[in-house]
């Protein structure tokens, strides 16, 4: 009995390393998109070499300085592990950059500012945060109203995608006006063009990477060159993602309203729609209703229903080397 007792227990060890060194086979490798090599996979916890430099708005960034280069490792580290908010990061990059990116360049701003709404929000068209700045660009209501953004408990343009990517717009080309250089315009959008002039005055700085700031100044330019230099190469750092794994572009079709609508979710029913899918794709619908006064006009998104099902050959990759197939 008792030996066959220690057969029964020396079988289930075995057994049981079985499992763990298989399990650890497959969290350690993986094979790539044509079956024919074997890679470090997603599992695998790891630091990655970073480039020498990183471009941002046309202009080099050098990240052979020491302390610029570790600023940088620590975010794209943080972009790398953070797995649910970098995997949204990316399959909402494709819904929305498509959109965002020719208003940037409509507009004289460098493309490379649609990483800066990325970073704001994570592309979260309803994000708010504890002091009140909403929508993708994270935009507070005073600021909003000097960039000629509507603010109200009725509309708040905040929240829509092309009109608060216009205003922003304004914003990056006033700062750029005065320091001419596109990192300190992106360092001014999270801590205002006071603080940091205030800050290159007292520290005798001409760049943002000779500055001292707060934590979150300090570490916001290095998010977003570090989301970019991650969205350029996602697998490098072990994201693997299958093309119809992404979002896709909504087909759409703007209505032109210049009466008031009393009951939104009537007026959804009467133009064939989910009441969700017009709070959803026009998010500066902040109430039930929409008052419309003389002269004003609003455009209503409402997706095309033949296009309310996307198949995978339909799908469009921003970047094909986004997906492994």
């Amino acid at each position: 009995m008792k030996n066959d007792r220690l057969k029964y227990l020396l079988g289930g060890a075995a057994g049981a390393a079985l499992v763990l060194f298989v399990f650890c086979l497959y969290s350690f490798t993986n094979v790539d998109a044509k079956g024919d090599a074997w890679k470090m996979g997603p599992q695998t916890v790891q630091s990655f070499k970073i480039s020498d430099t990183v471009s941002f708005g046309g202009d080099l960034v050098d990240l052979t300085r020491y302390d610029v280069k570790e600023k940088f490792d620590r975010e794209i580290l943080s972009i790398t592990y953070r797995h649910s908010y970098t995997l949204l990061s990316i399959k909402r990059a494709n819904r929305y950059f498509p959109i965002i990116e020719p208003i940037l360049k409509a507009n004289g701003v460098p493309e490379d500012f649609k990483f800066l709404a990325l970073t704001e929000s994570n592309f979260d068209p309803r994000a708010i945060s504890p002091v009140k700045a909403a929508g993708i660009w994270q935009i507070m209501p005073s600021t909003a109203k000097e960039l000629g953004l509507k603010v109200d408990e009725e509309v708040d343009e905040r929240y829509d995608i092309e009109k608060s990517t216009v205003a922003a717009c304004k914003y990056f080309k006033r700062a750029y006006e005065k320091y001419g250089d596109w990192l300190l315009v992106a360092a001014s959008y999270n801590a205002g063009m006071g603080r940091i002039s205030r800050e290159m005055e007292r520290q005798k700085a001409s760049s943002f990477f000779d500055m001292w700031l707060n934590t979150e100044t300090g570490r916001y330019v290095y998010r977003i060159l570090a989301i970019k230099s991650f969205l350029e190469e996602p697998k490098k750092y072990g994201y693997y993602l299958d093309k119809a794994e992404f979002y896709p572009a909504v087909k759409m079709e703007k209505l032109e309203v210049d009466t008031t609508i009393a009951d939104l979710a009537e007026f959804a029913s009467k133009v064939g729609v989910p009441y969700v899918q017009v709070k959803e794709l026009n998010p500066w619908l902040r109430d039930r209703q929409l008052t419309v006064r003389n002269g004003e006009t609003y455009e209503i998104m409402i997706p095309v229903m033949d296009g309310s099902k996307v198949c995978e050959d339909e799908l469009k990759l921003y970047q094909a080397n986004w997906a492994v197939k």
